[in-house]
């Protein structure tokens, strides 16, 4: 596994230019991030997550990287949605008793503009917060301050399954 590991690498630096060098660092790196706890998903890790929590408000901030682009160079709507949901998720799992955890049941975005600059800059906050369900929403903006994603999303309270 490991001799097939360095051949693709070796294989994707040799097809690389720069950007895609970068892009390829950005990767390791990220992946790097996970394995050494700074992270604590492979996501988190790729994204190079930046998070920040209290009992009131989840921050999230990331860089913008070409590994984020669509193909019109701009963050793909799939990352903005990725990061306005564990933005959510995150303060909605914060706010539950030890054994309990919430899974997202429902979440709506509005794409309000080009996710462009330097970085991301999420934060979500409570609105409602039920025996069974939990509903938050979230605000995305890039680094020149502009809103460029409004989420709100219901979460459903679980009992966590203990793994045998």
């Amino acid at each position: 596994m490991e001799k097939e590991l360095h051949q693709l690498l070796d294989e994707c630096i040799s097809l690389s230019g720069e950007e895609d060098l970068e892009t390829i660092r950005t990767v390791l790196s990220g992946v790097k991030n996970k394995l050494s706890g700074k992270n604590s998903t492979f996501i988190d890790g790729l994204l190079h997550m930046d998070r920040r929590i209290d009992s009131e408000s989840c921050e999230i901030d990331i860089p913008i990287t070409r590994l984020l682009d669509n193909t019109l160079g701009i963050v793909h709507g799939g990352f903005t949605a990725t990061v306005l949901d564990t933005a959510m998720g995150t303060l909605a799992n914060r706010l539950l008793p030890e054994g309990f955890a919430a899974v997202t049941s429902q979440m709506n975005i509005h794409y309000l503009a080009a996710g462009i600059g330097d970085s991301i800059h999420c934060k979500a906050t409570l609105i409602h917060k039920g025996r069974s369900t939990i509903v938050l929403e979230a605000d995305m903006f890039r680094s020149d301050g502009k809103k460029i994603a409004h989420s709100s999303g219901s979460f459903f309270v679980v009992e966590k399954q203990h793994k045998k």
